[in-house]
């Protein structure tokens, strides 16, 4: 018997309590040894029998101390039940991090995030999800300053008489920061260009723009442009899209949507365009100023993200003697890892060998993209005579002539 179970047996403590003052010597050693027990817990036992008598020491005093001085005080669990009660009401989030924020905004000394956490967990306001994976397993890829990218995508949302409006959400990637959000009737490129006018106008120009792969927004994977894609190649804005049927590639976004639905589940329903926009500026205030980010820190919000970085510098607008408008091309990449464009090979490595790549070009560079959306390489557009261009050494040798044609 392992001593961790001896000493709370009630028959070796009354063993001990009753033992007879005459035993042989060594008998405490050999009975401490069979029962796994210390010999300075069979003399402080039997000394607390000779005081209290043999029955009272049956049963193991409490270690529990008699005073914590370092027990949180009531009246502060008491306000951050009520604090997270509030939050969870008004459609915010509510977990510890969000409490705590809330109670440092409010003056109050909160708490850590674990003792909040113990707090709800007692009072029967946490629901266990032994199967979620714990936040510190995620890796999350973000851009190193504010306007390096911006994320633009949209959501549905009911309004009244039974109708549904859409929702542009546009942040920014580095700090969460919701640059502009717009409330639409669709989503068209009318609306998608009205929105990122807007951040625009109150942020300056990110250097990338990631959306989704839709016809209103950037409809490059389709073989086409949009009015959008236009705008911002003409800034010198880079556009992008997530894979085709991956929407985890604006995740942020998406977990944007979420934040939102809650909120808007909380107010009256909109009658009208008008009033939904209402109900999304006060959301863009709270969010970007009083609601701190957890995936930015347990204090932070997207507005002190935002102002913590220096921004990236504007991108350069094209030259303006472009005057042809950007082409799109879609090309399988050959085993040695290359390309080819109007009789010209173009080497991106042998790492895409087999993918398909996309590309835009116009009269002074060249822009390759791989299947998710994300930039390889660019290459200056080199003289229609070019065969090769591999490492910025391009090789002038006499493109081929194409075969005559057979047909009558």
């Amino acid at each position: 018997m392992s001593e961790n179970n001896s000493w709370a047996d009630p028959k070796i403590r009354l063993t001990v309590a009753t033992w007879p003052e005459d035993a042989s010597r060594g008998a405490v050693s050999a009975f401490c040894r069979k029962h796994g027990v210390s010999r300075s817990w069979f003399y402080k036992l039997r000394s607390r029998a000779r005081r209290q008598g043999p029955w009272p020491v049956l049963d193991p005093i409490s270690r529990r101390p008699a005073t914590t001085p370092g027990a949180t005080d009531p009246q502060i669990a008491e306000i951050a039940l009520q604090v997270r009660a509030e939050l969870k009401a008004e459609g915010w989030d509510y977990g510890p991090i969000s409490v705590k924020a809330k109670m440092g905004r409010r003056g109050l000394n909160p708490p850590s995030r674990a003792t909040l956490a113990r707090i709800f967990a007692r009072a029967g306001q946490v629901v266990p999800e032994p199967r979620k994976r714990p936040r510190s397993s995620y890796t999350r890829f973000v851009y190193p300053a504010p306007n390096c990218c911006w994320q633009l995508d949209a959501t549905e949302v009911a309004i009244g008489g039974g109708r549904t409006a859409v929702v542009l959400q546009l942040i920014d990637d580095h700090s969460r920061l919701a640059l502009a959000t717009l409330a639409a009737h669709a989503e068209t490129s009318a609306a998608a260009m009205q929105v990122t006018k807007t951040a625009i106008a109150r942020h300056g120009v990110p250097q990338r723009f990631l959306s989704d792969n839709s016809a209103a927004i950037n409809p490059t994977r389709l073989g086409r442009s949009s009015p959008l894609v236009r705008y911002l190649t003409s800034l010198g804005a880079l556009p992008i899209t997530g894979k085709t049927y991956k929407p985890t590639t604006q995740g942020k976004n998406e977990r944007l949507h979420q934040t939102l639905a809650r909120r808007l589940a909380t107010r009256t329903l909109p009658a009208t365009l008008a009033e939904l926009q209402t109900h999304l500026d006060d959301f863009d205030d709270y969010y970007n100023n009083e609601r701190p980010h957890q995936g930015l820190g347990e204090d932070t919000t997207p507005h002190e993200a935002w102002k913590a970085t220096p921004k990236a510098p504007a991108p350069q607008p094209p030259p303006t003697s472009t005057t042809t408008p950007p082409q799109q091309a879609t090309r399988s990449v050959s085993a040695s890892g290359e390309v080819v464009l109007t009789y010209t090979r173009y080497q991106i490595g042998k790492t895409y060998a087999g993918e398909h790549v996309h590309l835009l070009y116009h009269d002074h560079t060249v822009e390759i993209f791989d299947s998710a959306g994300t930039h390889i390489t660019t290459y200056p557009r080199p003289p229609r005579t070019t065969s090769y261009v591999g490492n910025q050494n391009p090789t002038n040798k006499p493109r081929p002539r194409a075969k005559p044609s057979t047909k009558s």
